[in-house]
């Protein structure tokens, strides 16, 4: 599948700004370790950014739908990677790519949190103030702190190399994500 035609079908599906951002940002992750493991960008990319495709349209059946239909194309190994991208829904971890987007979907939601509710976003942003935040409940309450670190476990990386690595990533995006500075009200 290229990632054209996986823009089409999330579109089709997801029309939340967060989402489609969610989205985008998971994906230019997963690029990016798929580029510095020597793995298949396209399907590491593809994987990221149809992770979540089914979420607003189908809540209540998330992940099904968008596995079904990747299954139905022929696309069984982003099919699995996506139906497994959570650890209580009990599938196994059979691939890297599987393990991958386990360990870059939550966490880099989280790191987008962090950065949002700084004036200087991502810059300057450290993994261990998203470490810090991490230990914070209450902050991005949503965000399921178990998955962080056994996604990390998983994957084999260390937190704080992997939340550096995705915060340099997402800085190398920060005006397409809208995640710029804010500009000072000095005069």
């Amino acid at each position: 599948m290229t990632r054209e035609e996986a823009l089409t079908i999330l579109q089709e599906m997801t029309s939340s700004e967060s989402l489609l951002r969610h989205a985008r940002t998971v994906e230019l992750v997963m690029r990016a370790y798929a580029n510095k493991l020597g793995e298949n960008e396209e399907e590491w990319g593809v994987t990221g950014l149809l992770h979540d495709a089914d979420y607003q349209a189908y809540p209540d059946q998330h992940p099904n739908v968008i596995v079904n239909l990747l299954r139905e194309r022929g696309d069984e190994k982003i099919a699995h990677a996506i139906s497994a991208h959570y650890t209580k829904w009990g599938v196994s971890y059979d691939t890297t790519l599987d393990k991958g987007l386990l360990a870059c979907d939550e966490i880099t939601g989280f790191i987008v949190a962090c950065a949002q509710v700084r004036p200087q976003r991502l810059e300057g942003l450290e993994a261990k103030s998203v470490i810090k935040k991490l230990g914070q409940k209450s902050f991005a309450a949503s965000v399921d702190r178990d998955e962080v670190r056994i996604g990390a476990e998983q994957f084999g990386v260390d937190m704080k190399e992997h939340i550096d690595f995705i915060i340099q990533v997402l800085q190398q995006h920060q005006d397409e994500l809208q995640l710029q500075p804010q500009a000072s009200s000095q005069v």
